[in-house]
């Protein structure tokens, strides 16, 4: 018989998400999407969208969400989970609006909402909020129900994250040469950011003033020594590490943080390193920073080098990463109901907070967002 659990308050759960072109008509739309407000002209998106093209106009990010719906439904019937799943992008189809409309068309009024990002940051966090914040003022002036919604913690260093990730870079140390591979170096990868945005991640508290990065590097800092340790306790072997980053965009004069995966490669064949796994820690799934970034350019700058390199598998659709997504959600139901859940967390830094204290991630323009301590739109106050 399944086991059945609990989910109240919550009457259905919304996997947000990016976004990402289905085709090569998509990349420009898209793009404009994405850089909304910026006054970026159209040709230059068309070069920027250049990526895109590379692989037919698809991003996998779209292709990937939809195995991660069905892993996460999958799971819940399994475990006697009745709460339906829905999912809603950004940036493109399916729209987290015209998902909210649905939803509440639907009948649901109290939804949890998983974003597909784990860590802090404005663009990882708080912009998701804002985006909610938006969707939620349609819908009221539309006249439909506004249902209250809760973003769910952040899940970077929750077990079922983590470990298919040390997984990942075991079998990435398995596919090198078998002389290289005592002595390879783990590149942990994740997305830079402007080291403002990046030192003003995270709670207050959190927050650095010297391009040290606040909550955004220390969280990652932690998973790739969770990473580290499993690999060692695994193989007996102490590979040496480094947080590197990729994917940095915008004008040239704003610092971001470094260093760049390609320079990285550089500088280590020129040390002698022998091999080198990549390991893309920041990002849920193989979408195009992956696809592109790491598997296209890094790979070529390494076989340039003549550097053996492999890249681990990010988390995706694994069932392990599903039953985390199931625990987070019963955890803060169990919360809201009054009582306290053990809430998992691998590393030094413990479980995040629920909600988003005020000043998280602040945004460099005040907008409102949802799911925070500072939202005061028409759900702050709704029933349990």
């Amino acid at each position: 018989m399944p086991e059945q659990r609990d989910p109240r308050p919550y009457d259905a759960l919304l996997l947000l998400s990016f976004g990402g072109p289905e085709g090569p008509d998509d990349v420009v739309p898209f793009l404009e999407n994405v850089t909304r407000g910026r006054g970026i002209p159209r040709e230059r998106l068309k070069e920027v969208g250049q990526h895109y093209f590379l692989f037919g106009g698809v991003s996998p990010i779209n292709a990937q969400n939809r195995e991660l719906l069905d892993a996460l439904r999958k799971d819940f019937a399994e475990h006697g989970l009745d709460l339906p799943v829905y999912w809603g992008n950004r940036n493109w189809a399916p729209y987290l609006t015209d998902t909210l409309r649905t939803m509440v068309t639907d009948g649901h009024r109290r939804i949890a909402v998983l974003a597909t990002s784990a860590y802090a940051s404005y663009s990882g966090c708080r912009q998701y909020r804002e985006n909610l914040a938006d969707a939620l003022a349609t819908l009221r002036t539309e006249g439909l129900p506004v249902p209250r919604v809760d973003k769910l913690r952040h899940y970077f260093n929750h077990p079922g994250f983590v470990r298919p990730m040390a997984d990942g870079v075991l079998a990435a140390l398995a596919e090198l040469p078998e002389e290289t591979r005592a002595g390879a170096h783990i590149a942990f990868t994740t997305h830079s950011i402007p080291t403002a945005a990046a030192d003003t991640s995270g709670t207050p508290d959190d927050h650095t003033e010297d391009g040290t990065g606040g909550a955004y590097v220390a969280q990652h800092l932690d998973v790739a020594r969770s990473i580290a340790d499993a690999v060692r306790a695994e193989t007996g072997v102490d590979h040496p590490w480094q947080l590197v980053y990729q994917s940095r965009s915008g004008a040239p004069h704003i610092p971001w943080l470094e260093p760049d995966i390609c320079d990285h490669l550089e500088r280590l064949h020129g040390a002698g390193v022998p091999a080198i796994v990549m390991a893309p820690i920041g990002f849920v799934s193989d979408h195009m920073e992956v696809k592109y970034d790491l598997d296209t350019e890094a790979t070529a700058k390494a076989a340039e080098l003549g550097l053996p390199v492999a890249r681990s598998a990010t988390v995706g659709a694994d069932p392990r990463f599903a039953a985390a997504v199931r625990d987070l959600l019963l955890e803060r139901a169990a919360t809201e109901r009054g009582t306290t859940p053990e809430r998992c967390a691998l590393g030094a830094l413990g479980p995040s907070h629920d909600l988003c204290p005020v000043g998280c991630c602040p945004a460099r323009t005040p907008r409102p967002a949802a799911a925070g301590a500072d939202w005061t739109g028409p759900t702050a106050e709704a029933p349990a």
